[in-house]
């Protein structure tokens, strides 16, 4: 990802609608995942979801490719290093958990990345994942982005599942705004990241929040979420 494309995002992510809701998703995720120990935020950004662990009681570290991304961790106050997702600077059976939100479509190995995840979980650790869904909605966002693809469900449970990771869900996300979100990007000549109008904030907020009580979840989305762990032995 660009360096101003991570700036832009760290400057917007506390108030707009999609990452706000992504990071309630992390949190709700992390309820059932007790006690609390060691976790990787895998292509970390600016630390949004980092913070989110710490505050739940994590010891967490931001990890990301990019130096202007690990700067603005450390400027936060969190504990980020600058790291390649295939190649990770961690030992084997290091974490108790691993995030890697919105980092594999940005990787052309994305299988060395995956048993990345693998190697440096410990038995029984958890790994989330998120990715951008179906190539039907590539657009100028993905390239402006610098994705690789979109991802199928059969094909992300088969990537985490070639790693050697057991997948326990794996569900949509934006399901209700796909529609919006397809006529959107047919027409945008460039990233989504930015400033959203304060009452397409508010609308689309109440959207993504009322979609957690529906049963949507096995429809088509413009994410796909999934948790996985490491088995034993």
């Amino acid at each position: 990802m660009k360096s101003a494309e991570i700036r832009r995002m760290a400057d917007v992510e506390d108030r707009h609608w999609w990452f706000r809701e992504k990071r309630a998703i992390l949190a709700r995720e992390l309820r059932g995942i007790t006690p609390p120990g060691r976790a990787l935020d895998i292509g970390s950004a600016g630390g949004g979801n980092t913070r989110v662990l710490r505050e739940h009681g994590w010891s967490a570290v931001a990890a990301d490719l990019s130096e202007e991304a690990v700067a603005i961790a450390r400027d936060r106050g969190l504990d980020a290093e600058v790291a390649d997702a295939r190649e990770l600077p961690w030992d084997d059976r290091e974490f108790d958990l691993v995030t890697a939100f919105e980092i594999l479509e940005h990787i052309d190995e994305d299988d060395r990345a995956a048993a990345e995840i693998r190697r440096v979980l410990r038995p029984g650790g958890t790994a989330l994942i998120t990715v951008p869904a179906d190539m039907r909605l590539w657009s100028a966002h993905d390239e402006e982005a610098q994705h690789f693809r979109r991802y199928t469900r059969d094909g992300l449970v088969e990537l985490v599942e070639g790693a050697g990771l057991v997948v326990d869900r794996v569900w949509s996300w934006n399901v209700l705004v796909r529609p919006l979100v397809a006529l959107h990007r047919r027409r945008s000549t460039g990233s989504d990241i930015g400033e959203p109008h304060p009452l397409v904030n508010a609308v689309l907020t109440g959207v993504v929040v009322a979609e957690r009580y529906l049963p949507v979840k096995s429809l088509n989305g413009v994410s796909l979420i999934l948790r996985a762990h490491r088995p034993a032995g």
